[in-house]
């Protein structure tokens, strides 16, 4: 149910800009991702994990994981940009799984997995509040 707060002009208004803005962060950090996941995958000494982790995994099925889900979050960015209800729905779903790997992707890049998981948050709230009616 919708509350007459809701549907106020500038909360949508800044939510619509905001999906847009969400939709250039997502197709930014993907294409970063996609970058960050073939780096892993070809040259497994550039990255270093810290401490050991109880869900340690091979670097080269991470990269795999990490190009994938950037691969799928450039797709869905790029059908953003039409506001198509798919892409909505697809951005949410691909926010959360890389909050899901950023988490796991903890041991090797901390601060930028931090940085991703912030950057997802805002994405899913811009996509989520906005009300295209």
């Amino acid at each position: 149910m919708t509350t007459e707060y809701d549907r106020h002009p500038v909360k949508q208004g800044f939510a619509a800009g905001t999906t847009f803005a969400a939709a250039i962060l997502l197709l930014t950090v993907s294409i970063l991702t996609v970058l960050q996941g073939i780096s892993a995958i070809s040259k497994d000494a550039l990255f270093v994990a810290g401490p050991e982790y109880i869900y340690k995994f091979d670097l080269t099925t991470w990269g795999w994981i990490v190009t994938i889900v950037g691969v799928l979050g450039a797709l869905i960015a790029i059908g953003m940009f039409s506001g198509a209800v798919w892409a909505r729905v697809g951005a949410i779903v691909i926010a959360a799984l890389s909050i899901i790997a950023n988490f796991l992707w903890l041991p090797y890049y901390p601060w930028w997995s931090v940085l991703v998981i912030a950057i997802d948050i805002v994405v899913i709230w811009a996509v989520a509040s906005w009300r295209t009616d």
